[in-house]
């Protein structure tokens, strides 16, 4: 019997599922896993029909942290490229052109945290939980993505305690983009999948791409890569078919007729 994968990709349509499929280790993050998020995302990458990807934990758990066992027996520099791995891991996530959703259930420990920040929002049910231990395990990690995703000053808390942080409170702070019924997480999930798969791919990439890039510099530099964003899309002419589609929905019923008003 072959051995199972640490990583699963399930194909549905338009959307991918990626998922975290260690549920007798709690979906902790082991080198083959890194490996797998990294096989997968460039995958995904490859693939033009593929519109929108979900990324979820097999079982009760989306991921309980960095498999420490797998560490016993090797040196600093084993670890340190078990480390660069997970980073890989991680950036691969990030760069997907597509829209990633992580879907979070049950506790989510340090590295399942770096999982789901990666992703372009986390939809978490109302029984997940964060924390991130690194510190008092003796190491370092979630030093940079949970600054920038909920502040420094909260991010050091966090690290510094090692505390457990509940759904609701990631909710408020940001972290969170939706909160929902664990019965209705992977629904939910879907259905906002299949609304992104709605849009034009390449205005869907050139958004994702302008957001993360303006993040990353000022006002004014932002502004021109969302110029540069439209000249590609009216270069590419997508976009009257577009107005074609917006002019068809109009007056249809009476939310559509409401929002049309307003453009």
């Amino acid at each position: 019997m072959a051995e199972k994968k640490p990583v699963e990709v399930r194909r549905e349509g338009a959307i991918t599922r990626v998922v975290l499929s260690r549920p007798q280790a709690r979906n902790a993050l082991n080198l083959p896993m890194c490996h797998g998020l990294a096989e997968a995302f460039a995958g995904i990458d490859r693939d033009a029909d593929i519109r929108a990807v979900l990324v979820e934990g097999e079982g009760p758990v989306f991921c309980a942290g960095a498999d420490l066992k797998e560490r016993k027996g090797h040196d600093a520099a084993w670890i340190r490229q078990r480390r660069l791995a997970s980073f890989a891991a991680y950036a691969a996530i990030e760069r997907c052109t597509r829209p990633v959703i992580a879907l979070v259930q049950g506790p989510t420990v340090g590295s399942g945290g770096e999982i789901a920040m990666s992703c372009d929002f986390i939809v978490a049910a109302s029984d997940a939980s964060f924390r991130f231990p690194e510190a008092h395990w003796g190491t370092v990690g979630a030093t940079q993505r949970l600054q920038r995703v909920i502040g420094v000053s909260r991010a050091k808390e966090l690290l510094f305690t090692a505390r457990e942080m509940l759904a609701g409170e990631a909710y408020a702070l940001g972290m969170v983009a939706r909160l929902v019924e664990p019965s209705r997480l992977k629904e939910e999930g879907m259905a906002l999948a299949l609304r992104i798969a709605e849009a034009p791919p390449l205005s869907m990439a050139l958004t994702k791409q302008s957001i993360d890039l303006g993040s990353r510099t000022d006002l004014e530099s932002g502004i021109r890569v969302e110029l540069a964003a439209i000249e590609r899309v009216l270069a590419d002419n997508g976009w009257k078919s577009g107005i074609d589609r917006f002019l068809q929905s109009v007056g249809t019923n009476g939310s559509e007729a409401g929002e049309a008003r307003t453009v």
